[in-house]
């Protein structure tokens, strides 16, 4: 059952942690209602006794009577009356004191106790999440001006290409005027424009721009903060134009069609980062001045007003964005100016890139910001866990002793009590968190990153949240280096651990949040880490950092766009004789994964697998990896109450697990012809084919596979209750009382704990089933190199390492095979010849990308 500290996570963080503030509010208010039971029965009880002790008095200010008779059985029987009058008011008495000794008094103040603990968590979160919000209006402002200074920069040097076209006058001419002799020997070929899957002339280009202006709607376009544009077309015009008049039978074509446009200077994206081409009515392109210089159209150009102080400033009266006033009177100081002879380009420069440095600190304080609310927000839903288990243990112990103050006084009343009794034991605290987590959690632990968005689309300085396929272009490698290095690390350091048990154990440690952000922060530089700084690390730490990278990325691994493919693949349960057909769906869904993203999966399901081989894990760790794993190979686009249940996501990792060579062979096949063959093409994206003959088999293939499965049904776990007859213990004890303070920091490091720091989680820090993810490589892109295994031994059972081990490696000078396997070697691939054997260990290579 997943915990508070993975139950209520949202996108804005206040939303997950309102629905559960919400539901502590409502338990504070259920723990008066129990009270005012309480209380009120205890005055009630009370008045009844005073009402019974009036009758003693009431008969003896009545003079005659039963007095004056002295031996009568009548007046026996009057006094006899009278006595039972006198015990049952002392009963109902001792019931009010027993009441408000045993349930009021100490549960009142165990209520405020808890309001007070629920109050200061509320605030303190509260608090933090101001501040995050508050940064990151901050970094959008940056960031809308530091885009704005480099529109600035390139409008600035798009006017001084246009104004110096003179070869004597111009000094990139002056410098390097040998480059455009080849290009004079062959006018022809320099002249040619590639457009789609034809090759156009000067004239026949002229002739293709001039029909496109004459046909394609063009007007003016204002861009908040940038300004008004001229001569724009929107994409879904040009798209039309290019199916009706270039013959672009389908989208994809008219798309790349549109995207050579852009890639040879007739079109450039505005009002939006990058230079993509997309059939979109929402997305505008300006034509550029090279178009109107070729086809002799005269170009649209709007005159700015404006008085001659402000084009001071290095604008003119083509850019689109003009600085404000305030930026004016700011930057005017005539008297004690730092940049005498600072020109309008170089200023505009300078002034980029100071608004790019505030930009990159503002993200960094963010992320650090969002890193400390993440952490906070983990201790204090454990905290909030344990208080609202305390509190239903507390509701379920005040019934008790309610009980037994009644029942210990009247008799008479027994069948009462026995009903309370029976109510008391309907209580079940675990049932009810259950429930609360069941109906009300909003999310899993999904992380939000904020990265530095360069504007030239550079991602040299991030590792974590950039998109997969980015980060492996940076790296020129088809899987990140960072997944690859922390494979090797794990590979090479599997025997330093004691025992199968350890090794399979540190992909279920529940690492501290706070120690995997140390490292993750450590390595988050864009560039190659070095093994010296994952072995200042424990091993559980640097696993956990591989399953934070995965849930940060901005699309899970298998991406969110075939989670209904994926959902409706396992709808239903499969039986054996469907596993080829659903193994075939699998393969045709994961086909259409980016190659990077295939290659990291077959990298990850590689390493798990030989993990799970050589270790001969049980079906119990292969549930559970598969379950910790989940979230970090696919994930929903949000997570929904009709997502927050599915077991999809687990079901495709168990496929992966058992039938890994019948899924990827076929994927490796299909890329390596695909590699094969655009390798002996120009390296040019072209028109996506449109056969879709293999596509209507797929779909033929799956929709046999669904009509031949039948639901499977949902076991129900069984529930036991627990009696107890009477509260046992003080006033003070008869129901948990959690510690005052919410978060408490200890000084002492122990297992986890970052290198170096002195502040760690309150929180235990015991292992549990709460893991992450993994990938898996493409062989044509990665090579696995090791030695031939023997699972002879595995790698030892004699020192089985339990939930709470700290994964203890081996002296430097003791051999591995002394430890577990004596001469014969050991399961992952390590010589064992001696005394002073080294480990090999399992390598990864990763090839570089053709690009």
């Amino acid at each position: 059952m997943p915990g508070f500290a993975d139950s209520f996570w949202s996108g804005d963080y206040a939303s997950g942690l309102g629905v559960l503030f919400g539901k502590l509010q409502q338990g504070a208010v259920e723990n008066q209602q129990v009270l005012t039971i309480a209380r009120m029965r205890a005055e009630a009880e009370d008045v009844y006794g005073q009402r019974l002790a009036e009758i003693v008095p009431a008969t003896d200010k009545v003079s005659g009577g039963f007095s004056r008779d002295d031996g009568a059985s009548v007046r026996k029987a009057f006094e006899g009356v009278r006595t039972e009058m006198e015990e049952a008011s002392k009963n109902h008495r001792k019931i009010a004191s027993n009441i408000r000794e045993l349930v009021v008094n100490p549960f009142s103040r165990w209520c405020e106790a808890h309001e007070s603990r629920i109050q200061n968590s509320h605030s303190d979160l509260q608090a933090q999440i101001k501040a995050h919000d508050k940064q990151a209006d901050t970094v959008r402002k940056l960031r809308s001006h530091y885009f704005n200074k480099c529109r600035l920069v390139e409008d600035l040097e798009e006017e001084n290409k246009l104004a110096f076209q003179d070869i004597e006058t111009s000094p990139k001419q002056k410098i390097i005027p040998q480059v455009k002799l080849p290009e004079k020997e062959d006018p022809e070929e320099e002249e040619q424009f590639e457009i789609g899957d034809r090759t156009y002339s000067p004239e026949q280009v002229k002739k293709v721009l001039v029909h496109m202006l004459e046909n394609i709607p063009i007007g003016e376009v204002k861009v908040p903060i940038l300004g008004t544009y001229q001569n724009v077309s929107t994409g879904a015009a040009i798209v039309e134009y290019l199916q009706k008049h270039l013959d672009a039978s389908t989208l994809n074509i008219a798309e790349s069609i549109g995207q050579d446009l852009v890639s040879n200077g007739f079109l450039r994206l505005v009002g939006a980062v990058g230079n993509n081409f997309a059939n979109s009515s929402k997305l505008n392109y300006q034509w550029r001045p090279r178009v109107f210089q070729i086809t002799g159209i005269p170009e649209k150009k709007k005159t700015l007003e404006r008085s001659s102080t402000t084009l001071s400033n290095g604008d003119t009266p083509d850019s689109p964005s003009i600085g404000s006033v305030g930026d004016y009177l700011a930057n005017w100081n005539p008297l004690n100016n730092p940049y005498p002879n600072e020109t309008p380009a170089d200023k505009l420069r300078r002034e980029a890139n100071e608004a790019d440095e505030r930009y990159k600190a503002a993200i960094r304080k963010l992320d650090f910001m969002r890193c400390s609310l993440e952490e906070s927000m983990t201790d204090h839903l454990k905290f909030m866990e344990r208080c609202e288990l305390d509190r239903l243990k507390a509701i379920k112990a005040v019934i008790l002793d309610f009980s037994g103050a009644i029942s210990n006084v009247i008799p008479s009343l027994q069948s009462t009590v026995d009903r309370m009794m029976l109510y008391q034991e309907t209580v079940q605290p675990l049932g009810d968190l259950r429930y609360l987590l069941e109906n009300y959690r909003t999310g899993a632990y999904s992380p939000k990153v904020h990265i530095y968005e360069n504007y030239y689309n550079n991602t040299d300085d991030q590792t974590f949240g950039v998109d997969l396929e980015a980060r492996a272009r940076a790296d020129r490698k088809r899987v990140p280096i960072v997944i690859t290095t922390i494979l090797t690390f794990l590979d090479n350091h599997y025997p330093d651990l004691e025992g199968d048990e350890a090794r399979r154990g540190i992909w279920l440690v529940d690492v501290p949040l706070a120690a995997t952000h140390h490292l993750r922060n450590a390595i988050n530089t864009g560039k190659a880490i070095p093994h010296e700084l994952l072995d200042r690390y424990e091993i559980p730490i640097v696993a956990s950092v591989l399953k934070l990278y995965l849930l940060e990325l901005p699309d899970s691994l298998v991406s969110s766009m075939v989670y209904e493919i994926v959902k409706t693949i396992y709808a239903t349960q499969a039986t054996e004789s469907d596993d080829s057909s659903r193994i075939s769906v699998i393969q045709n869904t994961l086909g259409q994964l980016r190659l990077a993203n295939i290659a990291t999966l077959d990298a990850i399901t590689t390493h798990f697998t030989r993990l799970i081989e050589l270790t001969s894990a049980d079906e119990a760790y292969i549930s559970a990896l598969a379950h910790n794993l989940a979230p970090c190979i696919l994930r929903p686009r949000q997570d929904t109450t009709l997502t927050m249940h599915d077991r999809h996501s687990y079901r495709l990792i168990r496929d992966l697990f058992a039938h890994k060579e019948a899924i990827f062979g076929e994927l490796k096949r299909a890329s390596t012809l695909t590699h094969s063959t655009s390798g002996s093409s120009n390296n040019r994206p072209r028109a996506i084919s449109t056969d879709e003959s293999n596509r209507r088999a797929n779909m033929e293939a799956r929709n046999r596979a669904i009509a031949n499965r039948s639901r499977a049904s949902s076991p129900n776990p069984s529930s036991r209750g627990h009696r107890r007859d009477r509260s046992s213990g003080g006033a003070e004890t008869r129901f948990p009382i959690s510690p005052t303070a919410a978060i408490e920091r200890k000084a002492v490091r122990q297992s986890l704990d970052v290198p170096g720091s002195n502040d760690n989680s309150p929180i235990d820090h015991s292992p549990s089933l709460n893991g992450s993810a993994d990938t898996a490589r493409l062989d044509s892109a990665i090579d696995l190199e090791g030695p031939s295994i023997e699972k002879r031994n595995s790698l030892g059972r004699s020192s089985a390492v339990g939930a709470s081990s700290r994964f203890p490696r081996r002296a430097p000078g003791e051999s591995l095979a002394r430890q577990s396997l004596g001469k014969g070697g050991n399961a992952l691939g390590f010589e064992t010849g001696g005394e002073d054997a080294r480990p090999v260990g399992v390598s990864l290579t990763d090839r570089p990308m053709n690009y």
